[in-house]
């Protein structure tokens, strides 16, 4: 799957309108670094959320089940309202026609590994104008039965270009969001094989700087994109790579 040579390219068309030009016309508030996903590898959700428990020196929570996506995670809470999620698909019929789900299995048949970076938004109108379709409702069967919501979009990009994050607005009230969660690890900075340009005018901003308080790296513009690591900084260890 290649990456788009230019802006407003892709499944939409080469004169599909850019994000930039959409989003000025509208109104969205901040964007949010919201979280990261890391698919489970061949081995299984609880090895691979050992392996990194222990490369972070934490411990991960059990987050539910993904009825609409097929899925089910676990969740690691961060600092600033971020959290790390390790997702695993499941033997599921919805696995099969979500298109979350097929992304994640994907992910796992090529071994595991970073999935993507999700930015959470306060108004997701802008983005399903620029997509021409509509955001797609998710939700999370706590293990206690309580239930989370939010819309979703932009997973198909995901698919289609593994460097570009999606989108969600939350639709639940306050405490049963991730970012309620209390964390003591930081995400520091991401580093992503893709293109600064493509992604700058994905998300209608200018990445020097970072995003949200997280640092941005660019590598191997010609090579295959998607995140490829994640660096936080653990109390008493330092920064850690992943």
């Amino acid at each position: 799957m290649g990456v788009p040579t230019g802006p407003g390219r892709g499944k939409l068309g080469i004169h599909a309108p850019r994000f930039r030009d959409v989003l000025t016309a509208g109104k969205n508030g901040p964007m949010h670094v919201d979280h990261l996903t890391f698919a489970a590898g061949p081995e299984g959700l609880e090895s691979t959320v050992d392996r990194l428990g222990a490369a972070l020196g934490a411990k991960f929570i059990n987050g539910g089940f993904h009825p609409r996506f097929g899925t089910r995670n676990n969740l690691l809470p961060l600092t600033d309202g971020r959290y790390v999620e390790v997702v695993e698909v499941l033997d599921h019929p919805a696995a099969e026609k979500a298109v979350y789900g097929q992304v994640v299995r994907a992910r796992s048949e090529m071994g595991g590994g970073w999935l993507g970076w999700v930015i959470s938004v306060d108004d997701i109108a802008p983005y399903e104008q620029r997509l021409e379709r509509q955001a797609v409702p998710g939700s999370r069967h706590f293990p206690d039965g309580r239930l989370l919501e939010w819309e979703q979009i932009g997973v198909r990009g995901l698919m289609s270009d593994p460097q570009l994050p999606y989108f969600l607005t939350w639709k639940s009230s306050p405490d049963l969001l991730p970012s309620a969660l209390e964390g003591s690890i930081t995400l520091k900075s991401m580093h992503i094989a893709g293109n600064r340009p493509r992604i700058e005018d994905w998300l209608n901003v200018d990445l020097e700087d970072g995003l949200d308080g997280v640092d941005i790296e660019f590598t191997s513009p010609n090579g295959t994109p998607g995140l490829n690591a994640a660096v936080f900084e653990v109390p008493g260890k330092g920064e850690v790579r992943i």
